[in-house]
């Protein structure tokens, strides 16, 4: 039985609150995220889970962040729940990375500091999570896909099948994507 996140419209007049927040309604914005809270919640909960690589964020604070980041966005462009979700993992991802930021700055004086040396990357496992987010920038120039599902899948561990959803594509194709994505990745890191 799956018990993931759900990214069927079946939620009633969702698709009325995605066309009333894409025309910038923040009330419409407010009750979509009420609707899909919990499914931000698993999102959250399964990019924290097990801590690899670590955030230093709860699930419910991640959650709020995010939702405080996408209301200051202003206008959405989310098309239905999937988009709505691949959007949410991208904000986590940018605030788990600014996290990361800030602890790696607070640790060395409130300097931002260089993270590129053999001995540090073996040792900080946050440097692992700020080379990943600067080499999606070359990934996608590579497969636009291709970084989209290590977004989806190491900044917001969304599964293989909740990724083939989001990205209207197949299981398969997305597990090929993260293998090559993983291999290039790894050079990056060594």
């Amino acid at each position: 039985m799956y018990t993931g996140i759900m990214f069927s419209d079946d939620v009633p007049d969702l698709t009325r609150m995605l066309a009333d927040a894409r025309q910038g309604n923040n009330e419409a914005v407010n009750q979509l995220f009420s609707t899909l809270y919990e499914d931000l919640r698993k999102l959250a909960h399964a990019r924290i889970r097990g801590g690899d690589p670590p955030t230093f964020v709860s699930t419910t604070a991640l959650v709020h962040e995010s939702y405080l980041r996408m209301m200051n966005r202003g206008r959405v462009g989310w098309n239905d729940r999937p988009h709505f979700l691949a959007y949410a993992a991208r904000v986590m991802r940018s605030i788990i990375v600014d996290l990361v930021r800030e602890r790696a700055a607070e640790r060395h004086g409130g300097t931002q500091v260089e993270l590129e040396t053999e001995v540090f990357r073996a040792r900080r496992p946050e440097t692992e999570i700020l080379t990943v987010h600067s080499e999606l920038d070359k990934l996608a120039k590579l497969s636009k896909r291709m970084a989209q599902v290590v977004e989806m899948r190491y900044f917001a561990g969304m599964t293989e099948e909740e990724i083939a959803i989001a990205l209207n594509t197949t299981e398969r194709t997305v597990r090929r994507d993260w293998e090559k994505a993983r291999l290039i990745l790894a050079a990056a890191l060594k």
